[in-house]
Formats: C-alpha cells, structure tokens, sequence
C-alpha cells in the first residue's frame, strides 16, 4: 500500500513538471485539443499536495516558499521583455503559480483552522 507521504511526493513532483513542460510548449501549443485542461490538472496536484504532503513542522516554510512562488508569478510578465525566452519563462511561472496557490490555501487553512483551535494562554 502506498503511503500519503509517497502519494504527496508524486504529485508535487508531477506537478512542478507538468508546470514546466507545459508553461515552456505554451506559446506553440495554443489551439491543441486538451490544453484547456493544464490548469486544471495543475490545481488538483496542488490540492493533493496541501493535503497530504505538508507535516506540521513543515508548514511555516512551505508556506513562505508559497507565497514567494506565487508572488513571482504575478509580476513576472516583466521577463516577457527577455529576447526569445521571455515569454516561456513568464508561462512557466504562471504554471508554479498555479500549482502551488491551491496547496498554499490549503496548508494556510488547515494552520489557520489548528491555530483557532488552539486557545493560548
């Protein structure tokens, strides 16, 4: 049987992947049957990350390595000024964001959720 750990482990390495491959072919696969679905694929990976892959020792760094990632993908359209690798870089970043703003809202939640929760006295 496999583990929540391994499971975690395989979708975020998918994900970082398919955010990769698919931000570097964008601008030559616009109009492919299917491509729609990127994003979609891209959220799922990132809820199943925030799920099952963070411990709770875990969930300071990941997530401001999250919010770092996220923050890079928003403004990032200023690579778009770059010769040649602009604009796949600036797709590539959009991918990573997208990816990993789901598994952020999770980890953030389920902090926010164990912190309210928690009186401090």
């Amino acid at each position: 049987m496999v583990d929540n750990q391994k499971i975690g482990s395989y979708a975020f390495l998918l994900g970082v992947i398919i955010a990769i491959v698919a931000g570097a072919a964008a601008a030559a696969a616009v109009g492919y049957p299917g491509i729609e679905y990127i994003p979609l694929a891209l959220v799922i990976l990132g809820l199943v990350v925030g799920f099952v892959n963070i411990a709770d020792k875990e969930v300071q760094a990941f997530l401001i390595a999250g919010i770092a990632l996220i923050a890079i993908g928003i403004p990032g359209t200023a690579l778009s000024t770059i010769p040649i690798i602009g604009l796949y870089l600036v797709s590539i970043l959009q991918g990573i964001s997208t990816f990993a703003a789901p598994a952020v809202l999770v980890v953030a939640l389920k902090a926010f959720y164990k912190l309210s929760k928690t009186p401090t006295v």
